[in-house]
């Protein structure tokens, strides 16, 4: 039993003796990591206050007031605890895994701060292995999902099945799994980003990680203080040649499709135990919760534009043209962040975008480098998606507000719109991109899944199945504004599998240029919503 619970968790290592208190800067949500301090302090002030996320796990963190093993210090509190889709019950399926990854979230604790301290958590354990599989987590996902009056908007994913305990027979990752089907549903359906421990090869915890519209998350290692490396005991990786056909569907994303959406740090964290002691841990459990966690830093930010909006209804505001509701969505949170990870280190000249740190894979080789930057076709590097969260460029690119197709975009900014079938929407960058600057662009929109819902009472229960309708093709390009001609095959990003298509290339000459959204192939419905986020450097004078 031990060792199938071990294969569950998304950790690859934990020592829970005491530890002297790192520097806030050099942790994890500092500069040395995501930079989400940052936005904890003036002008900013956000701390992810009244927004609603959510953790699914095999146990439960504790909570103070209903079990007796949590410490009297309320360093980690919760909006609600439960088992499965009901209450949690007092001093039962108490996990210290599950409260490491909480206070990753949401721990207020002075020298462990979370990432988002001032956020609703509220985290279901599924309970033994014994007694539940896929249904019952799906319909744990769900409960969390419908928690906050029905306004969850991220929900942590810090386990996983085997394939060895799917029912069907011959299991693949092909995305089939009823688990797998569930995330995609409810993304869509529940309005909800998942963050996903990224645990797929050599034996790992690949379901739900074939999933399409989650973000897979990787884990990265200090390099001279700094988290810049992926680290060697990643369990997903690329798996070429012959060995690499062996395994495909097994240990690896069935068919071309990559697996990693992005990094985040997750070696040797320093994160609470129920008892208020701290632990050091490692493992893609520890980085997808940074990812979460930023989704309530930002929704908070978004949320504050809303209320502005509503004092400011009557006047005259550029705020009033490029906020509204749509900056709740998913997929808008999936674009902002894949588009403002790290990739490269800007030399100091913005040409690179601003970017803070360089992102090795475990080959010791950069984004530059791989088979993402020189095929249209792969919008993902294999180890490392886009790049590294960056929680204050996130900021940076989600505070620049939404935009329209139908005139000029900033430099910066991002949308969220349907496009029919065999049509398109340019977005025309009001000002000239200077010479030698890179463009960073992000589209994604979802998988279509539905749920059999045998009983019509738009809600999963145990015995329901759900029907995989398939994914549309869309494509993603960087013109001349004045020739209507591609700058480059770098400058496109035209997958065939994949629910994400990403273009990070150099601008050859300084000119006009527009981004291209464009529906290329119809699979299920002929009018296909998505999410789109740019960034670019303005020539200069």
């Amino acid at each position: 039993m031990l060792r199938k619970y071990i294969w569950i968790l998304g950790g690859l290592s934990a020592s829970c003796v005491s530890i002297p208190v790192l520097a806030l800067e050099t942790t994890s949500v500092g500069n040395a990591g995501i930079n989400a301090l940052r936005l904890h302090d003036a002008p900013y002030n956000l701390i992810g206050r009244k927004i609603g996320i959510g953790q699914v796990e095999i146990g439960r963190p504790g909570q103070f007031g209903l079990d007796k093993a949590v410490t009297h210090k309320q360093q980690v509190s919760l909006a609600g605890v439960f088992l499965r889709n009901q209450p949690a019950k007092p001093n039962t399926n108490i996990d210290p895994h599950a409260q490491n990854v909480a206070s990753v979230m949401v721990s207020t604790d002075k020298a462990v701060r979370g990432v988002a301290p001032g956020a609703r958590l509220y985290s279901t354990a599924v309970g033994s292995l014994r007694t539940g599989g896929q249904p019952e987590e799906c319909l744990s996902a769900q409960h969390v999902a419908l928690q906050n009056s029905g306004d969850v908007r991220a929900i942590n994913f810090s386990f996983g099945e085997t394939l060895e305990r799917d029912p069907r027979p011959n299991a693949l990752l092909d995305g089939q799994a009823l688990l797998t089907q569930c995330i995609d549903w409810s993304a869509r359906v529940h309005n909800v980003m998942y963050a996903i421990a990224g645990n797929q090869g050599k034996g790992g915890i690949p379901i739900p990680t074939d999933n399409f519209n989650g973000i897979n998350v990787a884990f990265t290692t200090r390099r001279q203080g700094f988290f810049t490396r992926i680290d060697v005991s990643n369990l997903s990786d690329a798996i070429s040649g012959a060995v690499g056909g062996r395994l495909n569907g097994r240990e690896v994303n069935l068919g071309p499709r990559r697996t990693v959406g992005i990094v985040a740090p997750g070696n040797k964290i320093t994160l609470l135990n129920p008892n208020g002691k701290t632990t050091r841990v490692t493992g893609t459990s520890f980085a997808a919760p940074h990812v979460t966690a930023t989704v309530a830093l930002l929704q908070e930010f978004g949320d504050k534009q809303l209320r502005s909006l509503r004092a400011l209804r009557d006047a005259q505001s550029p705020r009033q043209r490029n906020w509204t509701l749509d900056s709740r969505r998913q997929e808008v949170m999936k674009a902002v962040m894949l588009n403002s990870a790290d990739k490269f280190q800007d030399p100091g000249n913005g040409l690179l975008l601003g970017m803070t740190k360089t992102i090795l894979d475990k080959q010791n080789q950069h984004w530059l480098n791989s088979d993402a930057y020189r095929n249209p076709k792969i919008p993902l590097q294999a180890q490392m998606g886009t790049g590294q969260l960056n929680a204050y460029r996130a900021y940076q690119q989600f505070s620049t507000g939404q935009w329209h197709p139908a005139r000029p975009v900033p430099a910066i900014g991002w949308d969220y719109r349907t496009v029919n079938v065999a049509s398109r929407h340019d977005y025309v960058l009001a000002q000239p991109l200077q010479q030698d600057s890179f463009v960073s662009v992000t589209l994604n929109w979802n998988r279509l899944v539905e749920l059999n819902d045998s009983n019509n009472n738009r809600k999963f229960d145990i015995g329901e199945t759900f029907r995989d309708r398939g994914l549309n093709n869309l494509d993603l390009y960087l013109l001349n504004a004045d020739t209507n001609t591609i700058v480059d095959t770098t400058c496109t990003s035209t997958s065939e599998v994949d629910s994400v298509e990403h273009i990070f290339c150099r601008v050859p000459n300084s000119g006009r240029y527009k981004v291209r959204v464009q529906f290329q192939q119809q699979v299920n419905h002929a009018v296909q919503p998505y999410a789109l986020a740019w960034w670019t450097v303005p020539a200069r004078n």
